[in-house]
């Protein structure tokens, strides 16, 4: 496989997982951490990391919209749940 259809079908696996996470806001940050080790917000960052090396300037809020599919205020106050500490 050459790097141009590698890359190719890395970025329709990226966008397949961030429509999953996008369809299932009901999975929280911290479940996927405790699993997994990463979380949406991990995404973000790194995102805004590979923008950066590419010299393209976006900041960690404009990162976790393009993850989030919306500003990360409103997507926490639809759907993030308390903790159970916080109850």
């Amino acid at each position: 496989m050459n790097e141009k259809k590698k890359v190719e079908i890395e970025s329709e696996v990226f966008r397949r997982l961030i429509n999953h996470f996008r369809k299932k806001p009901d999975v929280q940050n911290i479940d996927l951490m405790n699993l997994a080790d990463f979380c949406r917000n991990c995404l973000s960052k790194w995102y805004m990391q590979s923008a950066k090396k590419k010299g393209i300037k976006i900041n960690y809020e404009e990162a976790k919209e393009i993850i989030y599919g919306m500003p990360y205020d409103k997507w926490k106050k639809k759907y993030q749940k308390p903790l159970a500490k916080d109850k």
